[in-house]
């Protein structure tokens, strides 16, 4: 996945043969004229900026901001047509997207996930080894899929143990249902939604086991951001007013009755996912932007991202981590 350059502002000549110097806009003056544009989907750690677009909170901060809804994997492809400047989305997802040809620059940690993905069983099944010989649906190269590899790798397990099936994220509810679909993998609350479909189904593997494999990350349009970067800015101090608002116990109930609004279900069943996200402040975002090898540094959980989509091929030529990490917006928004 790559992500296309500015929109091009197209050359008018005159009936004369002269260029009309108001017909022409540079590529960034284009830009610059628009919204900043940021897709997002159903994941709790991205559907708490709805907080901050209903409050208005990005008009008050001085910065034009549009957020569009989509499932997940078409939030990417629209990051990867130029369609947004940024996007939501994973650190492990951020190396795919930039793979294709293009690439995003991860500006801000919003969360990792603690809990909320799953790998999702039928019953009966209690564990990842009663899943050998079977069949395990996820969308291949994407984190429950890591999480699936990773979980399999503690126990020992080699990966002709269980048989992969693709299918997308959002279908999973459905695709659980499935007689020859032992388990699938998804987030919550596609994970939730799969449960119910299939009674007795629970979760016997989730992030919670593995505390930052999955960073969930504002990845921005590199070009975009060196254009608009006093943007972006306001955009990443503004995080720390949203985490606030939802973590605090007197404004709560308010928060959670906008996310669970977007996302389609009611407060009382949205309010358990917040316990399988942790949000992070910009202080604790910091902290992950460190230098590290493993899990609780961004670089360290990319680096380990990387190689499992080596290994898997999703993409031909491994990445650097480095190159896609850049921690000045999140360490200057104090």
């Amino acid at each position: 996945m790559s992500l296309s350059h500015p929109k091009r502002a197209t050359l008018r000549l005159l009936a004369t043969g002269l260029l009309s110097a108001a017909s022409f806009l540079s590529p960034l003056a284009a830009r610059a004229a628009e919204p900043l544009k940021i897709g997002y989907s159903d994941w709790p750690g991205w559907v708490a900026w709805q907080v901050a677009i209903e409050k208005n909170w990005f008009k008050d901060a001085g910065v034009d901001v549009k957020f569009e809804w989509f499932d997940y994997s078409a939030s990417m492809d629209a990051f990867t047509a130029g369609k947004v400047d940024a996007v939501l989305m994973t650190n492990g997802d951020t190396l795919v997207t930039g793979a294709g040809g293009g690439k995003g620059v991860m500006i801000l940690i919003t969360d990792y996930s603690n809990g909320n993905d799953m790998i999702v069983a039928k019953p009966g099944i209690k564990s990842l080894m009663d899943l050998k010989g079977k069949k395990v649906a996820v969308e291949t190269g994407l984190v429950e899929h890591l999480l699936l590899r990773n979980g399999m790798k503690k126990l020992g397990m080699k990966p002709g143990d269980i048989e992969i099936v693709n299918a997308k994220t959002n279908e999973m509810p459905q695709v659980l249902a499935a007689k020859d679909i032992a388990a699938v993998g998804a987030w919550q609350p596609i994970s939730g939604e799969a449960m119910k479909g299939t009674p007795g189904a629970k979760p016997i593997y989730t992030s919670a086991d593995e505390p930052g494999l999955i960073y969930d990350v504002l990845s921005v349009n590199p070009a975009s951001l060196s254009a608009r970067r006093a943007e972006w800015q306001k955009v990443v101090k503004l995080w720390d007013k949203v985490v606030g608002y939802i973590e605090d116990p007197k404004t709560q109930a308010d928060a959670v009755k906008i996310m669970a609004a977007r996302s389609g279900i009611s407060p009382a069943e949205y309010l358990p996912l917040l316990k399988g996200t942790k949000l992070l402040t910009l202080e604790e975002g910091r902290k992950v932007f460190v230098k590290g090898t493993d899990f609780k540094s961004l670089y360290g959980s990319t680096d380990i991202a990387n190689t499992f989509n080596w290994y898997n091929k999703v993409y031909s030529f491994s990445q650097k981590a480095d190159t896609y990490i850049d921690p000045s917006l999140t360490n200057a928004a104090k």
